[in-house]
C-alpha cells in the first residue's frame, strides 16, 4: 500500500511539474482575452479533454504508434518546439486574439476558431506536449500492466480537471489587475514560452545526435 501511494504521488508530481497549470494560466488568459466567459470555459474544457485523450492514447498505444510511423521522441520534441516557438513569438509581440473585436466574423467562425485554439496550441503541445507524453509512456512502462495504465490515466485525468479549474478561475484572480500589467505578463510569458520552445528543440537535437551516432 505504501509503494502504491508513493507511486501515485510520484506520477502526480511528475505531471504537475511538466504541465505547470499555474504557469500556463497566463498563456491561456492571453489567448482568450476579451472572449465571452462561456466561450472561455468551452476552450478550457476542450483543451483539457484534448490533452487527456492524447495522453490516454499514447499510454495505451504510444510505443506502437511510434514504431508504426517511424517517429522518434527527438523528432516529436523538435516539432513541438517549433510550434510552441511561434505561439510564444505572437505573445511576445502582443498579438492577442481579436475574434471578439471583428464585427465581420460570424458566431460560427468564432466558435470554429475557438475550437481550433482549444485543440492547438492549448491541448497540444502546451498541455499534452512531448514532455507530458514521454513522461506518461515512461510511467506506464514497457510492460503496460492494465492496472498501471489505469493508474497513470487516472492521475492524468485529475491533473486535467485541476488545470481546467485553474483556467476558469484565473479570470477572477486577474480581474483586479491593471490591463497594462496583464499585457506585460503576456509578453513575459511569450518570452518564457519561446525559451521553452528553444530548449525543446535543443533537447530534440541532442536526443537525435545520440539516437543516430
Amino acid at each position: 500500500m505504501h509503494d502504491l501511494t508513493l507511486h501515485i504521488i510520484t506520477v502526480f508530481m511528475g505531471f504537475f511539474a511538466i504541465m505547470n497549470p499555474l504557469g500556463n494560466l497566463s498563456i491561456f488568459l492571453s489567448m482568450v482575452e476579451g472572449m465571452d466567459p462561456r466561450l472561455q470555459r468551452q476552450i478550457a474544457f476542450k483543451a483539457s479533454l484534448t490533452a487527456f485523450t492524447i495522453v490516454t492514447v499514447f499510454c495505451v498505444f504510444g510505443h506502437f504508434i511510434f514504431k508504426l510511423f517511424g517517429i522518434t521522441l527527438p523528432a516529436f520534441e523538435i516539432a513541438g518546439g517549433i510550434i510552441v516557438f511561434f505561439i510564444g513569438y505572437q505573445l511576445l509581440n502582443a498579438k492577442t486574439n481579436t475574434l471578439h473585436r471583428d464585427p465581420n466574423i460570424s458566431p460560427e467562425q468564432i466558435q470554429k476558431q475557438a475550437n481550433d485554439l482549444a485543440i492547438a496550441p492549448l491541448g497540444i503541445p502546451l498541455m499534452a506536449g512531448p514532455g507530458t507524453i514521454s513522461a506518461a509512456m515512461n510511467f506506464v512502462g514497457a510492460e503496460k500492466s492494465i492496472w498501471n495504465v489505469l493508474l497513470v490515466v487516472g492521475v492524468f485525468l485529475f491533473m486535467c480537471v485541476l488545470t481546467y479549474i485553474v483556467f476558469i478561475s484565473g479570470k477572477k484572480l486577474t480581474s483586479k489587475l491593471d490591463p497594462g500589467i496583464i499585457k506585460a505578463i503576456s509578453r513575459i510569458m511569450g518570452l518564457i514560452l519561446t525559451i521553452i520552445a528553444v530548449q525543446m528543440v535543443i533537447s530534440g537535437v541532442y536526443g537525435a545526435i545520440h539516437l543516430f551516432p
